[in-house]
């Protein structure tokens, strides 16, 4: 099996990770930042438990698929005497006008030809692996205990088999839920058909109502997909990736856990789902933020948050899983949330802005809000021009990032239209001013004139792939020499058999050995915008060839190979895959000319 093959499932409550011989090999219960009750993805080469399988006599190959427009996975299991059919899905639905999304994931196990003897192995642990559950058995259900949790996993089919993980013919199909310690209200068969129906229901009307670009649809909308269902819903977060310490890189120990919200990729993620006409999870989003960051009494913004405020966020290692192929440590919480990096700022008022202007929303921005964002502002005014750890989180160094201050910049001007937007006249003059200013020293301090490019920080030459989203901040122009000079050198010395590094130098773990994949998505836009469209077409296809079976990026992937590495999914990389796509798509009226 290559690296990266998982489908994943998802209700925007609880998630799973399915990989393509059906194993279930990372479920957190009772949240995506949960417990991983099935952490098998990161327990070694051949963990014994932390998975659920079916285990087929005589298996012979297996294919995976989405169920077309849904986050709804199916696997076929083929052996010398038949084939079998997995669903996989957690249940999403209005019901009574309100969403439905309990904490349950679904298996449906059909036969489809022939006659196939299987076994159903349910093995989580608890407490990152450290616990191994008590079981006990009902009429229709086991009952996992371990800690202070209790998962429940009802089914249609007979319990011995499962308790047992016995062989027996499947001449019907079966189900299995999984959840929450309570019985289900009717039959399980009658429930598991009931949820399906709904389900793809569901997720059919989502998918009708984007607004997708004409070239690439069934690219953006799994990218979309795969988007929500890294929201959770609950507080209206967004994860960065659904998982913990998958390395940068082999043997890298660069294993950072994703479960969190960072402003920063949050922004590009709701601006994504939002131009494609997904509203509401930017409207969940902002909610999110005046909530955990905007609300907050404090002297400085930090770069990541719990996606339940008060929940703890520092890091420490879980000592019984080995880690993603036997590669530790596996981290819980991010060291990184105690750090200085500027740019927070500007993500916060560049996501909240949108408010003030998106006529489709219920609730627009107003001077309430604004003034919200007001404290915000003068934080990026006073930061602007420190040392902080960056947008890449050096972790053994600071400095006065380019890219920081020129987030500072854009809180700077964005506020200053934000209060001329809601009447507020001096104030607009006062931010545009201080935004003025800022520039200046920035363009200045940032620009070497030596190299003949801008530094990764003020007063420095060392290149950086953030470099490459001035215009898009719209600090500086695609046009601008002094930007063309800056993308030559990026191409000349980050650019590795077509895919972008995120930097040269090393850092606290070396000389990266991965490309980050949303710098490749940035690099294309950059080449888009200054009129290198075939160039930017030929990677653009280039790098979704690297996308897994089911359609899915990682965060990084090894140049030479094409191997996927990083957290899963990574929100990153399947927002630079919709924003390239509407960038290089023909528009409707083109491609139906065309067609016609």
């Amino acid at each position: 099996m290559k690296q990266m093959e998982m489908g994943v499932i998802g209700n925007c409550t609880v998630a799973s990770l399915v990989d393509s011989h059906a194993r279930h090999v990372w479920f957190c219960f009772p949240r995506l930042d949960g417990d991983p009750l099935f952490n098998a993805l990161v327990n070694g080469t051949d963990p014994q438990n932390g998975f659920m399988d079916i285990v087929l006599r005589d298996q012979q190959k297996t294919r995976q698929i989405y169920l077309r427009n849904t986050a709804i996975l199916e696997t076929i299991l083929t052996c010398e005497s038949g084939s079998l059919r997995v669903l996989d899905w957690a249940p999403r639905y209005k019901q009574q006008g309100e969403l439905f999304r309990p904490p349950i994931i679904i298996r449906r196990i059909e036969p489809l030809e022939g006659r196939c003897h299987v076994k159903i192995r349910a093995r989580p642990t608890f407490e990152y692996g450290a616990t191994q559950p008590v079981i006990s058995v009902g009429s229709n259900y086991l009952r996992y205990a371990g800690g202070n949790s209790v998962i429940r996993l009802t089914t249609d089919m007979p319990v011995a088999y499962l308790r047992d993980e016995a062989f027996f013919l499947l001449d019907r199909p079966v189900h299995i839920f999984i959840g929450s310690d309570e019985a289900l209200p009717s039959r399980v068969d009658r429930i598991a058909r009931d949820y399906l129906e709904e389900t793809t229901g569901y997720w059919n009307d989502w998918v009708r109502d984007l607004a997708v670009p004409f070239d690439w649809q069934e690219v953006v909308i799994r990218s979309a997909i795969t988007l929500k269902l890294c929201s959770f819903e609950d507080t209206g977060a967004i994860l960065a990736a659904l998982t913990t310490s998958i390395p940068e890189a082999a043997n890298s120990g660069r294993n950072w856990d994703y479960r969190y919200c960072w402003p920063r990729d949050a922004y590009f993620t709701v601006m994504s789902l939002n131009r494609l006409g997904a509203t509401t999870t930017m409207e969940n989003f902002i909610t999110y933020l005046i909530n955990s960051v905007i609300s907050s009494n404090v002297q400085f913004l930090a770069p990541l948050y719990p996606i339940v405020p008060g929940s703890p966020l520092e890091e420490y290692e879980a000592e019984a899983l080995k880690g993603f192929r036997g590669m530790g440590p596996v981290r819980v919480g991010n060291g990184a949330s105690i750090q200085r990096q500027n740019d927070i700022y500007g993500s916060v008022i560049l996501a909240a802005s949108q408010m003030f202007w998106d006529m489709r929303l219920p609730r627009p921005g107003d001077r309430a809000l604004y003034h919200q964002l007001k404290p915000i502002g003068l934080m990026a005014k006073a930061t602007s021009l420190e040392a902080d750890a960056g947008i890449w989180e050096y972790r053994g160094r600071t400095r006065a990032h380019t890219f920081s201050a020129a987030m500072c910049w854009a809180a700077l001007e964005t506020l200053g239209r934000i209060a001329r937007h809601v009447g507020e006249s001096a104030d607009a003059g006062e931010w545009y001013q201080a935004a003025a200013d800022l520039k200046q020293k920035l363009l200045e301090g940032a620009w070497n004139e030596t190299a003949g490019h801008f530094g990764g920080s003020l007063g420095g030459s060392e290149l950086d792939a953030a470099l490459l989203l001035m215009p898009e901040i719209g600090i500086i122009g695609y046009d601008d020499p002094r930007f063309q000079k800056t993308l030559a050198a990026i191409e000349q010395r980050l650019l590795v058999d077509g895919l972008m590094m995120r930097y040269a130098e090393e850092d606290d773990f070396g000389k990266p050995e991965t490309a980050f994949l949303v710098c490749t998505f940035w690099y294309i836009e950059a080449l888009a915008n200054c009129g290198r469209r075939d160039e930017a077409l030929a990677l653009f296809e280039r790098v979704l060839a690297l996308r897994n079976h089911v359609g899915i990026l990682s965060e990084d992937a090894v140049p030479t190979t094409g191997e996927l590495w990083g957290n899963f999914p990574q929100t990153y990389s399947m927002v630079g895959i919709i924003h390239c796509a509407r960038k290089l798509s023909r528009t409707w009226e083109e491609g139906l000319w065309l067609v016609s």
